[in-house]
């Protein structure tokens, strides 16, 4: 279960968490792919280039779902076929810089939207992946979050790492939103601002 309450940790060593940039979502050929990815991976690949530069820890995030899952809206779900493990769709797109080691999430069926926890999508049940763990391995207490999508696991990751006690930065034009309904982005940006995220350019 994720552990929702606050945490004291140190300060100082700064994290670059890069989310979801695969195929399927960054690609035009992609099966959810959001309108704008092409200029998001030119922007995430700057903000990559300045966290090697400066010595920050870079840690990716991957939808990573088996063929069957609740998820998917011929299961039962909302979304589209996407990011089955194993396929082009989840693969990260081959124009975005990898430095470092990648965290899968809905491995096992479950919403993954988050790259620190994902949901049972029948149960709502939580469990956590190895991202905090992971952070926490490298004396980490800030983060700065780019990716997609900013409206679901850019925004679910950022929110979560608040919650953990990190320091959390959006890098706004290293995003952009999928709008499933029109206006989702910019709510996103609000729900992120007054839960404690510091939104920058």
């Amino acid at each position: 279960m994720l552990q929702r309450r606050l945490m004291v940790m140190q300060t100082g060593t700064q994290a670059l968490i890069v989310v979801d940039m695969q195929n399927d979502f960054a690609d035009p050929g992609g099966s959810l792919f959001v309108d704008g990815a092409d200029q998001v991976i030119a922007n995430v690949n700057r903000e990559i280039d300045k966290a090697t530069k400066e010595g920050w820890f870079i840690v990716y995030t991957q939808d990573w779902h088996p063929a069957v899952t609740p998820h998917f809206e011929k299961d039962g779900g909302v979304w589209p076929v996407h990011c089955v493990a194993d396929t082009w769709g989840a693969q990260l797109h081959a124009d975005v810089v990898v430095n470092g080691g990648s965290v899968h999430k809905g491995v096992d069926g479950n919403d993954g939207y988050s790259g620190f926890s994902t949901r049972d999508p029948q149960s709502g049940e939580e469990s956590s992946t190895e991202l905090h763990q992971l952070l926490q391995s490298h004396d980490v207490g800030a983060v700065t979050v780019v990716g997609l999508a900013l409206d679901y696991c850019v925004k679910e990751t950022a929110l979560d790492a608040v919650r953990l006690g990190y320091d959390v930065t959006l890098k706004t034009d290293a995003t952009a939103a999928v709008n499933l309904s029109p206006g989702d982005g910019e709510a996103a940006a609000a729900e992120l601002a007054d839960g404690g995220v510091h939104l920058t350019a």
